[in-house]
């Protein structure tokens, strides 16, 4: 296993011609696709990975400067298809690994078959003529409570985030995730995506590009989805799901596990 694998911790599952990479988002690791994988592994060969900052990578390797901005991750992501000789796949990202996806493809679109984008946002803020969802008041209140007390914003973030109670699975899960990242690192990594703003990127972005989306997400608003429909300048497709909160494929995944695997199976032209 290279340097790059080990500090990833890389898992790569199953056979098959075609390459699936699962790209988890903030506050999780590659567990998230825990119900996902078993559909895969038959016909893909899946690779599995965790972004730097996760709490089950090494915290001695996040470098501050590096992650201050989504392209560190994304020169992760193709330092790890490089490692592991990935020709081309399929990416599926999850939340802000959309955008780390869309910034890797735009160097390396020969990497990308299609990329899968769900509960994906360019933009959290509110703009003129954009709604994000957020406003920079709300965004400054975040980030104080996650420096305040972590354990104590987390199990208010986790229910919030997934949609339920703290008695559910998925609420359980997200919070044992979130809780595993060191402090200063959520905070950080928080910082470096709700402030992000990738819409000057889509326009470069030439790999098809399926965009999924729960009806009822409180970090991503429905009419986000429409907007990188309108603004990416490849081929894309949105597909609004029946499904509550951003991590879907933690939370309802009967409802979500079919959508992505007919994304991920079928082109835009055959969904």
């Amino acid at each position: 296993m290279g340097i790059v694998e080990e500090a990833h911790n890389v898992k790569v599952l199953g056979s098959g011609d075609r390459v699936t990479v699962l790209a988890h988002g903030f506050g999780t690791d590659q567990s998230v696709w825990k119900h996902l994988v078993p559909h895969l592994v038959d016909d893909f060969r899946v690779v599995l990975f965790d972004n730097m900052g996760a709490g089950t990578t090494n915290p001695d390797y996040f470098d501050f400067n590096r992650y201050a901005t989504l392209e560190g991750y994304a020169f992760d992501l193709l330092a790890i298809l490089e490692e592991l000789r990935v020709e081309s796949c399929i990416f599926v990202g999850h939340s802000v690994s959309a955008m780390i996806g869309a910034i890797a493809c735009i160097s390396r679109p020969d990497l990308f078959s299609k990329i899968i984008m769900m509960s994906a946002s360019p933009r959290y803020l509110n703009d003129v003529d954009y709604y994000g969802g957020f406003e920079q008041e709300d965004l400054d209140q975040l980030f104080e409570a996650m420096g305040a007390n972590y354990k104590s914003w987390c199990s208010g973030f986790a229910p919030l985030l997934v949609g339920g109670d703290m008695e559910s699975v998925a609420v359980q899960e997200f919070s044992r995730t979130l809780f595993n990242m060191r402090p200063d690192i959520a905070l950080s990594v928080a910082q470096t995506i709700f402030q992000s703003d990738m819409r000057q990127i889509l326009s470069l972005v030439t790999v098809p590009c399926h965009i999924l989306q729960s009806v009822k997400d409180l970090a991503v608003p429905v009419v986000v989805s429409e907007y990188l429909h309108q603004n990416l300048s490849s081929e894309s497709i949105v597909e609004v799901m029946t499904s509550d909160g951003h991590l879907p494929q933690l939370s309802s995944p009967d409802i979500v596990i079919p959508v992505l695997l007919k994304h991920i199976r079928y082109d835009i032209s055959t969904v």
